[in-house]
């Protein structure tokens, strides 16, 4: 392995080489990646472009829903560090995952990233090239190093207005083309497509079901709001989300509003720092909430908080929702 020293040398050269390859490649739509297989890729992410002249070969992943997809597609062998899960990984990549050096327990330095010498970063979340993570994703790209960030986690004026299941599958696929490995994305995209198609199926008259996505608090709550990961997998299988009138994608209501739409059901997110447990008893003795329908009749489905963000796991969010529906008790009074 090359010394941190060695390798900050030859990054102008790599720079060098990335902007010849840049003149010659030729750029898609923002979010699309070029036909082909393992060639010149360039690409617009989050506003930025990313040009990418041959597969990264140690790339560092940050956030879960980076490290899954990167998984799901076989690169791990690609991979020379990690850091930041909220969950353990899928079963199914214990193994993969078990090979990949964990650089930190959450954001690495900059100082640790450049000592793994990676020749690509690819993060969920716009924190983690902010000063609290590893620094402006500009930095990296003078050192030659290619980054890439989930359009989920986008800033605001660069993230899908609304997002969908496709805007995941892109990403798939963006991943997918700069790795040369575009073939596993349309079978791991075919495989989802085909889970959500048969969950959807199993909810008859889903869309007079109203769902409220209750992700966290206690004084006012952060609702599912129109347009990210919550109002996707609602979507997706086809309910009424009671906040789809509210824009982003979580957003602050109050329990009197919540009251006042009456859900059929409540979709409670199950995170270590929040369980659902704590959430449910919080409803049933709210005096309140307690005497709402879905309350008493105990019309909740569990969710854990890493099927909500924008990666492979959503199909998971998604079969879950759906599940619980079919499985709820029925409404009082019908």
């Amino acid at each position: 392995m090359r010394s941190p020293m060695s390798w900050r040398a030859i990054a102008p050269l790599s720079v060098l080489l990335m902007l010849l390859a840049g003149c010659s490649a030729t750029a898609d739509e923002p979010g699309t990646a070029p036909s082909g297989s393992a060639g010149p890729v360039a690409l617009t992410n989050c506003g930025v472009p990313v040009t990418v002249t041959k597969p990264p070969a140690r790339a560092v992943t940050m956030n879960q829903p980076a490290t899954e997809i990167m998984l799901a597609l076989g690169l791990q062998d690609r991979m020379i560090g990690t850091a930041y899960l909220d969950d353990q990984v899928l079963p199914e990549y214990a193994t993969a995952y078990a090979t990949v050096p964990v650089l930190a327990k959450e954001y690495p330095s900059k100082e640790k990233l450049l000592e793994a010498e990676p020749d690509f970063v690819y993060a969920s979340f716009a924190s983690a090239f902010s000063d609290e993570g590893v620094g402006d994703r500009a930095g990296w790209n003078k050192l030659g190093v290619g980054t890439y960030n989930s359009p989920a986690g986008c800033a605001k004026e660069t993230r899908p207005a609304k997002l969908s299941v496709n805007d995941v599958f892109a990403e798939i696929r963006d991943i997918a083309a700069i790795f040369g490995v575009r073939d596993r994305a349309e079978t791991l995209i075919a495989d989802q497509q085909a889970k959500i198609t048969a969950a959807a199926a199993t909810i008859k008259d889903a869309e007079n079901t109203t769902v409220l996505w209750w992700d966290g608090g206690s004084d006012a709550p952060s609702v599912g709001a129109c347009c990210g990961s919550p109002g996707m997998i609602m979507q997706a299988v086809g309910v009424t989300n009671a906040f789809a009138d509210l824009t982003g994608s979580w957003a602050d209501s109050s329990w009197e509003t919540v009251a006042d739409r009456d859900p059929d059901a409540i979709v409670l997110i199950d995170a270590s720092w929040d369980p659902a447990a704590t959430k449910q008893a919080f409803l049933q003795k709210h005096p309140t909430l307690k005497d709402l329908p879905a309350v008493r009749a105990k019309r909740f489905i569990v969710i854990p908080f890493s099927a909500t963000a924008a990666g492979v796991r959503n199909v998971l969010g998604i079969e879950a929702l759906a599940k619980g529906i079919a499985a709820l008790p029925a409404k009082v009074g019908s």
